[in-house]
């Protein structure tokens, strides 16, 4: 393969003071990570657009929140096509966001408050901006420049078919055609998402190469990880095979789950390897192929991978069960923790979610005005996040899940998700989750900075940080309560799961040998059993447990102590 233009041009020298996270073995396995969608945590110069500035200003909030690690969306420089998810420059902050000397104080910062930090890395796509994929444009079909993407000629006579018929993550066709210089149609090229995020060809040394100095270069700023994005997308069959009629193959597919996947990652954890203090990969992995998921925390590989199974449940028993016991089952063999989440920027959030007639999560239902019972779905949020709390292995927080915020239905003219227009309008999109942050006051920004990006709701005053502080039976203090204890009680810091048999429409399970987690997902209030002491509930207790409630029960006086790394 001819070898195309050179990337030395496009990397940058490490800072000269390189902190260095701390050195405690597996802090992985059992830390909270609060995730930022930086667009909208906080508005630190007043635009309207959360930074890192605002970042910054916030780092007080977030460590007496009790994180041990804050995963940060895409803050590279972007079109923001696609929430950032379509980067530009790996090497640069948006400068809607700040600059590189900021990020990297911002990393300082939080490390020296006990907290690591985790980037975004999107190895399936960049930006149609990006300076790989104007070469390409301007080289012409033939060219090198082209060989680090998936152009190919188009079907029939005068190429105008699509050259598969590959289905994209965003609704809509998988290939746009490109137009030569003289303005006559050209070559198409692959984007599995939207049009200005062209696939990558993992085939190219210059791909491959390129991506492992991009790993070099955060983790010389100190970053203790990166979260891998859709994960199981990048490798693609060279031969460009067209899905079969019904359903796509568990194996052996075109563009999800290939074998070669796992050579990638595997030369990514030898780069993490090289770095002290234990720098994690974490992979956006949806398989529902069990085995073939755990292939990727095989030692030498990802330490965790996301746990989708969980958030996509109902609000039922036997459901939740199921999917908890066969994800403790998947990550057994490979000795890997689970990791427990139920939202993040793509999903509806659990107040919302849970408030509905059908509470389970699937991106192709998602329509405007579901009804939805808001006060119910509080409920439910709060008895699920003690839930997963109490659950062995990491745990991830959504920026305003630990404020109970609701999914938002946002007027037509305010939405940017390309979800919605790729939908024709059918879906509302993803911006319902990604509202800013109300941190005080009684009217909008509610102390996010200025007037913001994605319009907040008028009825925000009592969610915000500042009232929730003054209530002890807060949302925000529920949280800050429940990852406390789960770092200092013995059991559910150390504790094996064992499950607990209190009826059909209860999830009950012991940690270690003192420590019961129960959830009632029923009707009605259920007797709480023999215990020594209530260690935290989701609502006020008076001897049972209500319907739409979890408490932690201590049967004897609590042992402290937190998880051995």
């Amino acid at each position: 393969m001819r070898r195309p233009v050179d990337t030395d041009v496009l990397r940058s020298t490490a800072p000269a003071s390189r902190p260095v996270p701390p050195t405690d073995e597996g802090w992985w396995r059992t830390a909270v990570i609060y995730q930022i969608y930086v667009r909208s945590f906080a508005d630190g110069n007043g635009d309207g657009i959360g930074d890192l500035a605002g970042v910054r200003s916030r780092l007080g909030y977030l460590k007496s929140l009790g994180v041990d690690a804050l995963w940060f969306t895409p803050w590279y420089r972007s079109p923001l096509a696609d929430g950032g998810y379509d980067v530009q420059d790996y090497r640069a902050i948006d400068p809607r966001f700040g600059t590189l000397e900021e990020a990297e104080l911002l990393i300082a910062e939080a490390l020296e408050l006990g907290i690591r930090t985790i980037v975004d890395i999107v190895p399936n796509h960049i930006s149609d901006r990006h300076e790989w994929f104007r070469q390409a444009l301007a080289a012409g079909p033939g060219s090198p420049e082209r060989e680090r993407f998936w152009f190919h000629p188009g079907r029939g006579a005068d190429g105008s078919g699509i050259p598969t018929n590959w289905v994209s993550s965003f609704q809509g066709e998988t290939w746009t055609r490109t137009r030569n210089a003289d303005g006559t149609p050209g070559e198409w090229y692959l984007h599995l998402f939207t049009p200005q995020q062209p696939d990558l060809n993992w085939n190219h040394p210059d791909v491959r190469r390129e991506h492992e100095e991009v790993l070099r270069f955060w983790f010389d700023r100190g970053v203790a990880g990166v979260r891998i994005d859709s994960a199981a997308l990048p490798a693609k069959d060279p031969a460009l095979p067209d899905l079969p009629a019904g359903s796509a193959p568990a194996e052996n597919h075109p563009h999800i789950d290939r074998d070669e996947l796992h050579d990638i990652y595997r030369e990514w954890r030898a780069v993490a390897d090289d770095y002290a203090g234990e720098r994690v990969l974490v992979g956006e992995v949806w398989l529902d192929d069990a085995e073939r998921f755990a292939r990727y925390l095989r030692p030498g590989e990802m330490h965790t991978a996301f746990n989708f199974g969980f958030m996509t449940q109902p609000w039922d028993a036997a459901a939740m069960r199921a999917s908890i016991t066969r994800t403790l089952a998947e990550h057994a063999p490979v000795g890997a923790p689970a990791t427990w989440v139920l939202s993040n920027h793509d999903v509806t959030r659990p107040v919302t979610r849970y408030g509905q007639a059908d509470s389970s999560f699937a991106f192709e239902r998602k329509r405007f005005g579901t009804a939805t019972d808001t006060a119910r779905g509080l409920r439910r949020a709060r008895a699920a996040a003690l839930l997963v709390a109490a659950l062995p292995g990491s745990l991830y927080v959504y920026q305003g899940d630990e404020l109970g915020l609701p999914e938002v239905e946002l007027p037509l003219d305010a939405i940017e998700d390309p979800m919605h227009f790729r939908s024709h309008g059918v879906d509302p999109g993803r911006d319902g989750c990604r509202v800013p942050l109300p941190w005080a006051g009684d009217a909008s920004p509610y102390g996010f900075g200025g007037a913001p990006w994605l319009p907040q709701p008028a009825d925000w005053a009592g969610l915000t940080v500042d009232a929730q502080e003054l209530d002890p039976a807060s949302t925000l203090h529920l949280y800050r309560a429940a990852i406390r204890l789960r770092r200092e009680v013995h059991d559910l810091a150390n504790g094996e799961l064992s499950w607990l048999e209190l009826g059909s429409d209860v999830l009950a399970f012991r940690r270690g040998d003192d420590t019961v987690s129960i959830t009632n997902l029923g009707a009605t209030p259920i007797p709480l059993p023999a215990h020594h002491a209530v260690l935290l509930s989701s609502t006020p207790l008076d001897g049972t447990l209500p319907a739409d409630a979890t408490a932690w029960l201590t049967l004897r006086p609590a042992r402290t102590g937190r998880a051995p790394h």
